[in-house]
């Protein structure tokens, strides 16, 4: 019980710090004895004690890649998308410009407004862009169709209808026009 008390006076994170360093001990415990063989001996701090895991930590990876949820954006829209949000970004900062200078009674309060306004109008633009640009690519590269097994099969049987009405034609054309093909002339 006393140590489940000491561990309650404990601030989280050191008891946070404590649970990683103990997974990360109960995960690999060679990890100390591979860091001596690759250094030829014990690692240790200047003081002299030997280095935990916390020199491990200290050389892990800042990050750990993760496979995405979602696709990326193709490079067109991303590249609209980027530029609508630096035009919406700049648009703002104007707006917010226009609006301090208009509370102070500046000079600058009126064509800080009308180029607001332009802004805006550009800022409206850019947006649609966006959407305009993933219609466009949708059309050109994205969509493919995967249509259900029966909507699979009714299109063949279509087109098997179509190739028999079609063979069915020529051979009645061919009878008729084989007969006209030897005639030499019409009278």
């Amino acid at each position: 019980m006393p140590d489940v008390e000491a561990r309650q006076r404990l601030p989280v994170q050191e008891t946070r710090s404590a649970a990683r360093r103990a997974a990360l001990e109960r995960a690999a415990p060679d990890r100390a004895e591979q860091r001596e063989a690759d250094t030829g001996g014990p690692v240790t701090r200047t003081g002299g004690e030997h280095l935990g895991l916390d020199a491990y930590e200290a050389r892990r990876p800042l990050w750990i890649e993760e496979p995405a949820v979602r696709r990326r954006l193709p490079d067109p829209v991303r590249t609209a998308a980027v530029r609508a949000v630096i035009i919406v970004a700049l648009t703002l900062i104007q707006a917010m410009t226009a609006f301090f200078c208009a509370m102070a009674g500046s000079w600058l309060a009126f064509p800080m407004v009308l180029s607001s306004v332009a802004s805006t109008v550009a800022a409206t633009w850019g947006v649609l862009d966006v959407w305009v640009t993933r219609q466009v690519w949708s059309q050109r590269n994205g969509v493919v169709s995967a249509p259900s097994s029966t909507a699979r099969q009714l299109r063949r049987e279509r087109r098997r209808a179509r190739r028999a009405a079609r063979a069915t034609a020529r051979a009645k054309e061919g009878i008729r026009g084989r007969g006209a093909a030897r005639q030499l002339s019409h009278s």
